[in-house]
């Protein structure tokens, strides 16, 4: 069962928004890496984290949420298979892969697959 495990907000003014969050709801803000500013909600293991990034030209405002999943090739298929449309294929990142969907309704997701060490 894939369960959702962060957050993406999508900003053109992520600053902005780092501010606004971070003032406003208490929010820890770490250093950005590669426009994606890693984001603590709170401080107990019943909170869902995320982060805030500059939103890329194909999804320059919203919200994601990041489900992870076993296999995004398998997910990926599957999706597609029911209407979905691939918008960033897998990325390698160093402890796992990430991949954009959006759905048949058109909500944007991401699929998280943790590496296995």
């Amino acid at each position: 069962m894939g369960k959702v495990v962060g957050f993406e907000l999508n900003s053109q003014q992520p600053e902005k928004a780092i501010d606004f969050y971070s003032e406003v709801f208490g929010w820890k803000v770490a250093p950005p890496n590669w426009e994606y500013w890693p984001v603590t909600t709170a401080d107990n293991t019943g909170a869902i984290n995320g982060g805030i990034s500059k939103g890329p030209s194909d999804y320059p405002h919203g919200i994601r949420i990041q489900i992870e999943v076993e296999s995004i090739d398998e997910t990926i298929s599957k999706a597609t298979g029911k209407g979905a449309l691939v918008v960033r294929e897998k990325m390698e990142f160093d402890d796992f892969f990430l991949a954009y969907l959006v759905d048949p309704t058109g909500l944007g997701i991401g699929l998280i697959e943790t590496k296995n060490k």
